[in-house]
Formats: structure tokens, sequence, C-alpha cells
């Protein structure tokens, strides 16, 4: 098991992101507001952290869903996962959505998504006229069937 070692400027002075358990994948990431925030139903808000982060090259950091509240509010990440670059720089925001018929109110210091950190491949395309022969071929949604 890897670590990697992620620089971070922490200007909401709210606990950093930690691992719950010595084996999570994903560590809790808290809303950082000056006020609460509604989120009517199927309403989305980007919702500010105040954490700055730099990633090291070759490594990405992926914003997940907390399963606790899709589960109890119907509260999700709208693009999940979405992607972090090694390159940005600016502050983490969180795009949530509500799902649920309910508003639900995003508190301040609220944990509202996780940060999972991996490392990536950069690929190179290599045009050609033909790709090679698989026992799936084509087969795409649905292919394999209900069963």
């Amino acid at each position: 098991m890897g670590k990697i070692t992620v620089k971070v400027v922490n200007n909401g002075g709210k606990p950093l992101p930690a691992y719950a358990t010595p084996d999570s994948a994903g560590m809790d990431i808290r809303a950082n507001l000056s006020e609460p925030v509604v989120l009517r139903p199927l309403e989305r808000r980007l919702i500010p952290t105040g954490l700055r982060i730099a990633i090291p090259k070759g490594c990405e950091c992926q914003v997940r869903p907390r399963s606790g509240l899709a589960l109890k509010h119907g509260v999700t990440v709208l693009n999940t996962p979405g992607t972090i670059d090694a390159d940005y720089r600016g502050e983490l925001g969180v795009l949530l959505v509500n799902l649920s018929n309910e508003d639900f109110t995003v508190n301040d210091g609220e944990r509202i998504a996780q940060l999972v950190f991996s490392s990536h491949e950069t690929c190179v395309f290599e045009l050609t006229d033909n790709l090679d022969d698989t026992a799936r071929g084509d087969g795409g949604y649905g292919h394999t069937g209900v069963k």
C-alpha cells in the first residue's frame, strides 16, 4: 500500500480530511460556509470547502458521494466521481444535488463528500484502421442479458 504526500492550504479552519478507519479508501471533506445552504428538491449547488491542494504528478483526487447522505437524505455528488487534476490549485468545491422530495440544509463544517486519491496512467492514442477481435466484440449495453 503506497502513500502520497499532498500539500494542503486550509483557508476554512475546518478539520482536514481524514480516514475514519485504517482500511478506509476515502476521506470525508467538510463544507466551509458563512451561513447554511438550503438545497431544494432537484437543486444543485457548488459547496465550498476552504481547501486547496497540490496533488503530485501522476495522481488524481476523486470527489465521491457519502453513502449516508445519499441513503438518508437523497443528497449526492452530481458529477460523481468528480476528478481533481494534479495541476489544479483552486479551492475544492463539491457539486451537491438534492434528489429527494424535501429540502436539505448543508451546515458549516458538515461532512459532504469523500476524497479518494489514486495514481493514473497517461494515454497516447495510436491511429489504426482495425482493432483485434475478442469474444465480446462490439456487444455493449445489455449484451449479457437480464439473468
